[in-house]
């Protein structure tokens, strides 16, 4: 079984459930296929993503989705009778166009890569998608549901039904939310399953006592957002600071609400008790919760309606062996026991809250002993290899083999490097990616950039389908910032070549690099073209960390130094050129680049012809010689890796 994800936005810092979860099932060889419309919104990762092998793919930018729109509407592959039953039923602010568009995309995505089904985190707009995504492609859909994305993000119980209907199966984050769920779509109570969220314990091998700080440090991790309750504990704090309590107390998170909270904690002199530390890594918070004393969530219900459900960082704390001050709202029950492994207050309960965080702060005994049975509870019930195999068996039942499309060529995959698209200096890139289909040829062709402001001829909109889009800059950013060590490794082997790419194309291309790396790698491409020279920079950093050959093709007025396109076109298997005197030194794997030509008049070739020598209007030979050197180069370094492999 080959298993897609489909997520609305991803990676989210605060759902790492969603990233152990797929880590633990990659680990039990389920192999993945991961899917986000949207990009992250900030470029903070936790470190932990790096080791999901499954590369993250996003929905291209709108203008490609449109095109890919007016093409499905004339082939008929549209869903233009669900789009217009969603229009009427839930109205335009549900976006069905939008959410087909996206299925569109990621049903091509997915059924390409041969996934079987498809899980969908939140029964919100990802849900939505892949109702649209099973009425394109047939692929079957899952969804763990948690609480406040149905009860309040979704916005439509008629739809949430109709999503359940759909659905194999429902998977509820704990038995509060499935009986909330059942409640709201009684029809599918029967495929309705509640399967906890886990924690990875190998993370907390052997959890430390607490230090037993002289002053109690007290630790609150969440996004500031108003049904974390962030205010009722600054209110508490300020009463343990009134009846003469020594400790202090961290809140880790950023949000909407981080001016109103530091305004309330000065307003209440508590500046010398609480800070507000921002967002931190998961590393960075792992080490403050074994640094801490007592870890303490006030969550709430706010006023649409929003609430914690069953909070991942209370786990982590019962993973260090932290007592735990929550309240007994939603599943958090579900995790505390009270008066066994911390305390249960009731939402919004000022003086109750500070009472128990007071118990605490008053007996080390206790809270060791919290402590301990938390770390035990948790794991007896919630560590991620047991928590993923109901889901897993969920999975395995609904699994229904899809027949996988025959392979279309009898050639290595090629991966072509576009630096930007559409790029006025590659006028013949549309042409030249349907002249290597004509010859069985198969290009994956990589976007790193799309030239938003550009319109788009006829040829280009018909490529556009053709075409991989790197995500946008945020995205790209938290690669770059989530692999330090391959990022730095990089930036040491440029400062020690003689012939060194321009800094601000180097960390340009570098960060490019990066999502390419792991997609490379899981196509198993063996050979790299590099379209452009800034393109060269990105291929030959490729060349270094993913084992394939690279060519390029050098436009007649290359950006970079003369000196560094020499040294790097020896590191070429070969290329395209426009300078004769490099083509005569390179040898015989360089050809005169004719799609450089492409604008000439026939009349104009025929003379530059009489002067240099070299056939310029015979474009089919050219082609089909470039096409004979690209099948050569990726067979000889499959062909290698297949004896390395023996």
């Amino acid at each position: 079984m080959r298993l897609g994800y489909l997520y609305s936005r991803y990676p989210v810092i605060s759902q790492t459930f969603c990233d152990m979860e797929m880590l633990a099932l990659e680990k039990l060889g389920v192999p993945l296929e991961i899917g986000s419309v949207y990009p992250p919104l900030t470029s903070l990762r936790h470190e932990h993503i790096s080791r999901l092998r499954a590369p993250i793919r996003y929905a291209p930018p709108q203008q490609i989705l449109r095109i890919r729109e007016k093409k499905a509407k004339t082939s008929g592959q549209w869903p233009a009778a669900l789009v217009d039953l969603h229009e009427r039923k839930y109205g335009p602010r549900f976006k069905p166009g939008q959410r087909a568009r996206n299925a569109l995309y990621f049903a091509d995505l997915f059924t390409k890569n041969g996934v079987d089904h498809v899980h969908v985190h939140f029964a919100n707009r990802a849900a939505h998608t892949a109702l649209f995504l099973k009425e394109i492609s047939g692929i079957p859909f899952s969804v763990t549901a948690h609480g406040q994305d149905f009860m309040t993000d979704l916005g439509n119980d008629e739809l949430l039904r109709e999503i359940c209907v759909a659905a194999q199966f429902i998977a509820a984050e704990t038995d509060y939310s499935r009986e909330l769920l059942c409640q709201r779509c009684p029809d599918s109570a029967a495929k309705i399953h509640r399967v906890y969220n886990g924690i990875d314990l190998e993370r907390f091998p052997s959890p430390l006592p607490a230090k037993q700080n002289p002053a109690p440090l007290i630790l609150s991790v969440g996004r500031l957002v108003p049904f974390k309750g962030f205010e009722y504990l600054i209110e508490a704090c300020a009463e343990l600071n009134r009846r003469g309590l020594d400790f202090t107390c961290e809140i880790v998170g950023d949000g909407p609400l981080r001016e109103n909270l530091q305004a309330k904690i000065d307003k209440l002199n508590l500046s010398s008790r609480v800070a507000l530390l921002g967002s931190l890594s998961q590393g960075a918070i792992f080490e403050k919760l074994r640094a801490t004393d007592i870890f303490t969530l006030a969550s709430v219900v706010d006023r649409q309606g929003g609430s914690d459900i069953f909070p991942t960082v209370i786990l982590e704390a019962m993973s260090a062996a932290r007592p735990v001050v929550s309240t007994r709202l939603a599943g958090i029950p579900e995790s505390v026991v009270h008066d066994e492994t911390g305390l249960l207050v009731s939402s919004g309960d000022t003086l109750a809250l500070a009472d128990a965080l007071e118990q605490l702060i008053r007996d080390p005994a206790r809270r060791l002993r919290y402590g301990q049975a938390g770390r035990a509870r948790m794991e007896q019930h919630f560590e991620i290899k047991k928590t993923v195999v109901p889901l897993l068996h969920l999975l395995e039942r609904s699994f229904v083999p899809r027949p996988k499309s025959p392979a279309r060529h009898s050639v290595h995959q090629i991966a072509y490097l576009i630096d930007h698209w559409p790029d006025k200096s590659l006028p013949l890139i549309e042409r030249e990616l349907v002249e290597m289909e004509q010859r069985n040829i198969s290009i994956v062709p990589f976007v790193c950039e799309l030239n938003s402001a550009a319109s788009f001829t006829p040829a280009m909109e018909q490529s556009a389908d053709r075409l991989n889009f790197l995500p946008d800059a945020m995205a790209i950013e938290a690669e770059w910032r989530t692999n330090r060590a391959l990022a730095q490794k990089l930036e040491e082997e440029r400062a020690s070549e003689n012939d060194r790419a321009p800094a601000a194309i180097f960390l340009r291309q570098a960060r490019f690099a990066l999502p390419l790396r792991k997609i490379l790698l899981e196509k198993n491409i063996s050979h790299i073209h590099a379209t452009n020279s800034r393109a060269l920079v990105c291929a030959l950093i490729l060349q270094g960390s993913v084992d394939l050959t690279v060519s390029a093709t050098v436009e007649p007025k290359p950006e970079l130094p003369q000196s560094w396109i020499e040294a790097a076109l020896r590191r070429c298997e070969g290329g395209r050129l426009s300078d004769r005197k490099l083509i005569r030194e390179r040898g015989n794997s360089f050809l005169f680049d004719k799609a450089a030509l492409a604008s000439f008049p026939k009349k104009t070739l025929r003379l530059l012809e009489e002067k240099i020598g070299i056939d310029l209007t015979n474009h089919a030979r050219f082609w089909q010689e470039w096409s004979e050197l690209l099948v050569r180069w990726s067979r000889e370094r499959a062909d290698e890796k297949q004896k390395t492999s023996r």
